[in-house]
């Protein structure tokens, strides 16, 4: 590909519709997408400090910070004390586990609809080349850190 430019701002011009079709699927439960993503994360990792939540996302302390404030205002996650007294793990409450079906089933319809025009094998190559990408960038920011 010779214009790089043009590569960045698709794969930015479609994370930005893939998060307004997260927002969309989930407006009916009063969620956006960065709460579903630590949700997603909580539900499927267990309960997490927001440094380990911080440092998997590879998301900024301070969006964290207000987006764990707005989970915990909704009832959704709560802070525990870690084994170390001073600090807390994020873990969903019960009101979040109950609610938790609903939330997945409406994004694993969305997901369907978005990716249902690619072939079986456009969704594995598509998978193999995010994922080798991701790792690559993951490597290469811990180098920086």
């Amino acid at each position: 590909m010779n214009d790089v430019h043009e590569l960045f701002h698709s794969v930015h011009q479609l994370a930005r519709q893939m998060t307004k079709a997260l927002n969309d699927a989930l407006q009916p439960f009063d969620i956006y997408s960065s709460q579903w993503t630590v949700l997603f994360l909580l539900k499927t990792k267990g309960s997490m400090t927001q440094k380990e939540i911080s440092d998997y996302l590879a998301i900024e302390a301070p969006p964290i910070t207000r987006t764990v404030q707005k989970l915990v205002a909704n009832g959704y996650v709560r802070q525990v004390k870690g084994m170390d007294k001073r600090t807390k793990r994020i873990e969903l409450t019960e009101k979040a586990l109950e609610k938790y079906p609903e939330w997945e089933k409406a994004v694993l319809q969305m997901n369907q609809e978005l990716i249902q025009p690619l072939t079986s094998a456009s969704k594995e190559q598509l998978l193999l080349l995010i994922s080798d990408w991701n790792q690559q960038l993951t490597i290469r920011g811990k180098e920086f850190e």
